[in-house]
């Protein structure tokens, strides 16, 4: 999804300050600042914050953090989440969890109304979590968390709502914070998918102007606005007057134009200008939870259908030096591929599974049958090469460092035997599926967002007929990986919650189904003379209706 810089080696006139700055560990939206403090002078109101981005999303609300990057800036949610992981109150100013955790009651504001003056109630919020449930107008991401298990939505009066489930579901309202469900006009909503694409209409601190297709978006002040999350740095309507959201996908444009001035934010600070934005802007860094770029092995195709393949090609190489060298040190290293660092309940010692071992990759390939080499190295089995396929979305998901990760990691795997060929896929090629059949790959690398280690139901979840799961790109069937996922989401006791989720990851591990690499990583660096610009904690998502110029 983002592309973080242009690769270069490491230089070593920087080198000092990089491993200097990468030092202190990320941590996940805490607001915590590194780099330079912001300017002391008086704030004012009003302004216009121009903010440098990566990404351009085909639309404005869907499924991908992209959306639920824009989604902040002009809808709320339900819930909000504090930097210490708590749910606080946004839209709903409380809620009521039945005794058999089956049934949450929201109770709603009743002083919101849409930015198109409808009004919010409960029969709005309805109609959302319907919209994005209904096959036809679905939010693919909305879906994936709560279609196994939402029951049905029910208006209880003109400012409740009740979200009723078929089975406990703990970690629902942690998930109700991210943007993909922020609450949008049911007026806009009836326009259609199209309308709303581009236009999309909600209660938040801003307004989605202007859309200019490969160049900005222009959000304006919501000047009524009252429903800032209970987490907000303050109520009211922004300080600034705009926010003109520009896409500048090259790193080197992108830094520039914070250099020059033409940007007062960006996005991503590519890693080799990392140490050089560290003495000059304001920097936040956010190790997003959920599961960090990994490789996923299909494990229905030969040779990953035999697990002692699978586990050697994660003893074939060295990922936490491949990692270091292309990131230099910016990202860190995630060896466990099932949940990132950042995640609640992960498990860290998964990190160091399957350290660099080629000895032992070559014993488990002979085991496996692979004994014979061809002219090129390459094992054989049965005269067939050991060959597999990695696809990754270059630029989409996987930017310039990662795919010199993967460069590493295949020249590493060929030393031991292994033909590997790495697949660039594109934007659209990605999201349109053209990789999604288990004949089109031997491996897949993806991260996944989420605030919650219940993702792993995402991931993991079963991929049959009666229970299709596209998200579960290893293709691999565990009835005992589910039973213990569900066992983890069901679970009231942190403690026995956390064993569960913790076997499910020993699980992933042990069979090699999923292989870590690194962490997936917001970054901001911001001018001095803007102050207040956070990175909340669900996504990772930049926020400005806290932020103000001084002078």
């Amino acid at each position: 999804m983002r592309v973080r810089g242009r690769v270069v080696l490491a230089v070593a006139a920087i080198g000092v300050l990089v491993a200097s700055s990468a030092c202190a560990a990320p941590r996940t939206g805490d607001g915590r600042a590194t780099g330079v403090p912001a300017a002391t002078g008086r704030p004012v109101d009003g302004g216009v914050i121009e903010y440098g981005h990566e990404q351009e999303p085909p639309c404005a609300h869907a499924g991908w953090v992209q959306n639920a990057y824009l989604a902040r800036q002009y809808l709320d949610n339900l819930v909000s989440l504090t930097d210490e992981g708590t749910v606080v109150p946004w839209l709903a100013t409380g809620w009521d969890v039945s005794p058999d955790r089956l049934a949450y009651t929201f109770h709603l504001r009743r002083d919101v109304r849409f930015t198109d003056g409808t009004r919010l109630d409960a029969a709005a919020v309805k109609t959302n979590f319907d919209t994005y449930l209904d096959t036809k107008t679905q939010n693919s991401t909305v879906t994936a968390y709560l279609g196994p298990y939402f029951s049905a939505g029910r208006v209880l009066d003109d400012f409740t709502y009740r979200l009723e489930l078929k089975s406990p579901y703990e970690p629902l309202l942690t998930v109700l914070s991210q943007g993909y469900f922020g609450i949008q006009s049911p007026t806009a909503l009836a326009r259609g998918p199209e309308a709303n694409c581009t236009a999309p209409v909600g209660s938040g601190p801003f307004v989605l102007e202007k859309w200019e297709r490969n160049r900005a978006i222009t959000f304006v002040r919501n000047p009524n606005y009252n429903s800032a999350p209970a987490n907000a740095r303050h109520q009211g309507p922004p300080y600034v007057e705009k926010v003109i959201w520009k896409f500048l996908k090259d790193p080197v444009l992108r830094y520039g134009s914070l250099t020059s001035g033409s940007s007062d934010v960006i996005y991503n600070v590519p890693v080799v200008d990392w140490a050089d934005a560290s003495t000059r802007f304001q920097l936040r860094q956010y190790i997003t939870g959920g599961r960090p770029n990994a490789v996923s092995l299909n494990v229905t195709r030969a040779p990953f259908d035999d697990v002692r393949v699978r586990r050697a090609f994660a003893w074939s190489a060295d990922r936490r030096a491949a990692v270091r060298g292309a990131f230099l040190g910016v990202v860190p290293y995630n060896g466990n591929g099932s949940l990132s660092r950042s995640t609640p309940d992960y498990d860290p010692a998964l990190d160091d599974a399957y350290r660099y071992d080629p000895a032992r990759a070559n014993r488990l390939l002979d085991d496996a049958g692979w004994t014979r080499r061809d002219d090129r190295g390459i094992r054989l089995k049965d005269g067939k090469p050991l060959e597999i396929s990695l696809i990754y979305a270059a630029g989409a998901i996987v930017g310039p460092e990662g795919a010199a990760v993967l460069q590493d990691m295949a020249q590493q795997a060929r030393e031991v035997g292994f033909d590997v060929r790495l697949v660039p896929a594109t934007q659209s090629e990605h999201f349109g599926g053209k990789y999604a059949p288990a004949d089109t790959y031997h491996g897949y690398v993806g991260y996944w967002t989420s605030p919650t280690p219940g993702l792993l139901h995402i991931n993991w979840r079963q991929r049959l007929p009666n229970s299709p799961n596209p998200n579960n790109t290893a293709y691999y069937n565990d009835p005992e990986l589910q039973r213990t996922i569900e066992q983890g989401n069901a679970a009231t006791d942190p403690a026995q919650r956390q064993r569960y989720y913790s076997a499910a990851q020993r699980i992933i591990s042990d069979q090699a189904a999923a292989i870590g690499l690194y962490t997936q990583t917001t970054s901001i660096a911001v001018a001095p003379r803007l102050r207040d610009v956070w990175i909340e904690k669900s996504q990772g998502e930049p926020v400005f209706s806290d932020a103000r110029f001084v002078e």
